[in-house]
Formats: C-alpha cells, structure tokens, sequence
C-alpha cells in the first residue's frame, strides 16, 4: 500500500530527535499525524510548525493515560519511537534506570501495538513500525537494560508479524547505529553545544532526515510487500561496538575502545 492510501499516523517521542523528523516527513506525505511525547511545549512547537500535526501530551509509560489518548483513533501507521537510555553497566544502574527503561522501550510499545492492532486487523490495513537499535543486536560495554530492552522490541517486531498473520498489516523494525540526535546529550547530561564536539563533529554521521527516508521507503512500498527490518549505522561505524571513525584528511581515526 503506498503512503498516499494511508489517512493517519501515530508517532511515540514526536517532540524532538528521529520522532520529530518522522512525524514530520509523514505530516508533509499529507497523513494525519497524533504526535505523542511528554514535553507540551516542544509538541506545540511542532503542531505550530507543521500543518497535520496533533499534538497529545502523554508519557507512554504510563498506560491508562496511552490508554485514554488512544481511545477513538483510527491509526494506519502506528510508529513506536519513543526511548530513553541510562550510561553505565547494571553494577552503576539504580532500580529506576532499569524500571524507565523497560517501561518506555519496551512496555509502552507492547501496549500500543495492543491497542491499535486490532483495528488494523479488523480494517486489513496498517503498518507498525519499531525504531530500534543496533544495541539490539549487537554488544557493546555497559547499558545492559538498553540493550535488552532493544533486543526484546527486535523480538517483538518478529513475533507481531506473526501474530497478524493472514491480514495486511505490516511490521517493520528499523534499527539505527549512532544517528546526530540530542540523546548523547540527554544520556551524559550535557549541553547540545558539548554532545556535538565529543560526538557528531568531524563524523560522518546519519541524520534524522536519513531515519525518515527508511520509514517512508518502508511504508511506501507496495502492500504485498513488507520490509522486515532495515539496519541503518555510519559506514564508519564498527557493527559490534561503538568503535566510530573520525576523518581528518585522508586519514581515518578509530575512536572508541568498546
């Protein structure tokens, strides 16, 4: 089914980073987007911004309220993008750092698939699609929570194909390596100003825009087909670690030790 058959779209942590950019590029391919996040003044940002956006304040962790903003809405494309990550092995996590994570990667993307899959189904019509990780699928030191987290949400996207089997609904994962997003910022408690010089400047980086462009793609195919998954990582990034390299002149630089 080509994006243009498609009427609405759902979209989990909209209100910045790979969320925004993929609510955004489905709100300019004329879908009908209900952007979820937290932060009610970065949604109304982009709800003034972008013509087809909805903005619904909401932490997806919390399921009777995911439960009560989903009620009446007829969704095609459901993305589950929302995610946050905690710095360190499980020797330095805290109850918390494990319990927010496996509630925002993990739960909330469960409970949205249960609660608009069914009207996919009923419908023969729909797309899920799961921004993952490739801390899914490969190991790297610490963050083990995220990790596992990662690697269940690649599970899940394998098993929902099952579980709608015999209609047309799709499931796709896309799992990004290192991508320029404030999450680096956000993990270490930094500034954007500082996240930048340590990760993204003189790398050769994915964008958000280039996230956007798989989601399209996979959505826009026809829909006798479904892209399963989509592994999207820098051509200098080492698959198996965080080992990135960092071009100066025609030299090559391996940052990293994981």
């Amino acid at each position: 089914m080509a994006i243009s058959e498609y009427k609405t779209a759902l979209v989990t942590g909209a209100s910045g980073g790979m969320g925004r950019g993929i609510a955004e590029r489905l709100a300019q391919k004329d879908l009908t987007v209900h952007a979820f996040a937290r932060s009610a003044d970065k949604l109304a940002e982009l709800a003034g911004a972008v013509p087809g956006i909805v903005a619904h304040t909401c932490d997806v962790s919390d399921t009777e309220a995911l439960t009560r903003e989903v009620e009446g809405l007829e969704i095609d494309v459901l993305v589950n993008c929302a995610g946050v990550s905690r710095p360190g092995s499980l020797l330095q996590s805290d109850a918390f750092d494990i319990d927010e994570q496996i509630d925002v990667n993990l739960r909330a993307g469960l409970h949205m698939a249960r609660l608009l899959l069914p009207g996919m189904m009923e419908r023969d019509s729909g797309h899920i699609v799961n921004i993952t990780s490739m801390a899914g699928h490969y190991e790297f030191g610490g963050h083990i929570a995220y990790h596992a987290t990662k690697a269940a949400m690649h599970v899940v996207s394998r098993q929902l194909r099952v579980d709608a089997f015999g209609r047309r609904v799709r499931v796709t994962e896309i799992s990004p390596g290192r991508v320029e997003t404030d999450i680096f910022a956000n993990v270490e408690k930094i500034s954007p100003e500082e996240a930048k010089r340590k990760y993204f400047e003189g790398f050769e980086m994915p964008q958000v825009t280039d996230i956007a462009d798989a989601v399209e793609y996979a959505v826009n195919t026809p829909q006798y087909v479904n892209i399963g998954l989509i592994e999207l990582l820098p051509t200098l990034q080492v698959p198996g670690g965080l080992r990135t390299g960092k071009r100066v002149g025609d030299e090559v630089i391996l940052t990293g030790n994981k």
